[in-house]
């Protein structure tokens, strides 16, 4: 409570000196104070009167509570810890509890079977029921039949039905009743197939138990009349080839697509390079006076002397396939059309266009246009150059950076371990 006072104090004070602070945080710490403030007069008017303590309900378990006390005219108070046990039923009760858990045990244990009379199904001995704060723990005459879960071991029910005593201890606390009941096993009415896969398994299991001082055996090869031919299952290696062949097929295509991207990448980057020494080749002759076809053919020429020194080069082997187009019947405009298709590339598209409008409209100012083409086509390759060398620069930092550090730890290593010694 002093506490709560004193927080009052403090906000009256800033209050009054009207210090810069939003109102909502004024606010937020008055309510929570005087709320705190409402709880300590509550607990100090609750002091001394006689405390109820609220036991749980049937089957909810003990719970812990802290208590303090003060003593005599003492005053400082003590704390005390108290576990306090869920409400126990009176003798009545547990009469009353103990039918009601059997009533509910005959129903519940016969699981999917109608009655104690024939049971074919396995039993449901549990071990606790619903809310009922009760253990039960079970006992059975004869295991061979049954075992503790409920589980019927078919092997040894005979067909005629085999009696068994099943009982159950029933506890509360200190108190126990013991719950017993007397049920005929049966095995399994089957029929048609179910019935013969099941007088297989049988027949397997018996040639397995009666051959175990034997090093090998053999399976049986008939079973009620029916002839049995067996083969080993085939395993899964099958499967795994399979799959591992679809996952190599699909490495593959996309092995395959990457070279194709990768071989367009190489051959574009090829059609660059080789775009401003084309250009400036077609300039230079179509200033001597030569006409553009005879410019094309000059120029392939060359390229055919000198490709064995020079190596093959993308632009001029599809120059190479128009002067053939041409010279096979293709008319001459529509040929550096499709070489401009072919090359794929702006500036290659733009260059059959010019040339193909040319043929229409006469060669005049062709040159001056070409010339410019050179002189562009020249400044966007140091760009492109330029570019390439800053990317080669980046990739060989991380390298860089890795040998430094292999540099620093030769280095560094060395000086501890002499500073060590």
């Amino acid at each position: 409570m002093i506490i709560c006072i004193g927080i009052y104090i403090i906000l009256l004070a800033l209050w009054l000196l009207q210090k810069k602070l939003p109102k909502s945080i004024f606010l937020v710490l008055f309510l929570c104070n005087t709320l705190a403030l409402g709880l300590f007069v509550m607990e100090r008017i609750s002091a001394g009167e006689e405390i109820k303590v609220t036991r749980n309900t049937y089957g909810d378990g003990s719970k812990q509570e802290e208590y303090e006390v003060v003593i005599g005219d003492e005053e400082e108070s003590e704390s005390f810890e108290l576990e306090v046990s869920e409400q126990e039923y009176t003798g009545e009760e547990i009469e009353e509890l103990f039918q009601k858990v059997m009533e509910e045990l005959d129903t519940v244990i016969l699981a999917e079977n109608e009655s104690f009379n024939r049971v074919e199904t396995d039993l449901n001995l549990v071990t606790s029921l619903g809310d009922y704060p009760v253990q039960i723990q079970w006992e059975l005459d004869s295991y061979e039949v049954m075992d503790i879960a409920g589980s019927i071991r078919e092997e040894h029910v005979t067909e005629s039905g085999t009696l068994i005593e099943i009982r159950g201890t029933i506890s509360y606390l200190e108190e126990k009743v013991i719950y017993v009941r007397h049920a005929m096993v049966y095995p399994v009415t089957r029929e048609g197939t179910e019935k013969l896969l099941y007088e297989i398994e049988l027949a397997l299991k018996e040639r397995e138990a009666g051959t175990r001082k034997e090093a090998s055996f053999t399976l049986p090869d008939e079973v009620s009349g029916v002839a049995l031919t067996w083969s080993r299952k085939n395993g899964s290696e099958g499967y795994y080839v399979l799959l591992m062949g679809i996952v190599l097929a699909v490495f593959i295509v996309y092995r395959e697509k990457e070279k194709g991207k990768k071989a367009a990448q190489l051959r574009k980057d090829d059609l660059l390079r080789g775009y401003p020494g084309m250009i400036s080749k077609f300039t230079m002759l179509l200033d001597t006076g030569m006409t553009v076809k005879h410019a094309w053919e000059k120029i392939v020429q060359n390229y055919e002397q000198q490709k064995e020194q020079m190596g093959a080069q993308t632009v001029y082997e599809e120059m190479s396939t128009t002067l053939h187009e041409i010279q096979g019947g293709i008319p001459e405009g529509e040929a550096y059309e499709r070489f401009g298709k072919r090359c794929e590339m702006t500036i290659y598209l733009k260059f059959g266009a010019m040339l193909s409008q040319n043929l229409r409209k006469g060669s005049r100012g062709i040159s001056d246009i070409l010339r410019m083409e050179a002189i562009q086509s020249f400044e966007n390759r140091k760009s492109q150059a330029k570019r390439l060398g800053e990317e080669a620069g980046t990739k060989l930092l991380m390298p860089m950076m890795g040998m430094l550090a292999v540099v620093l730890i030769m280095v560094m290593v060395p000086a501890f371990l002499t500073m060590q010694l």
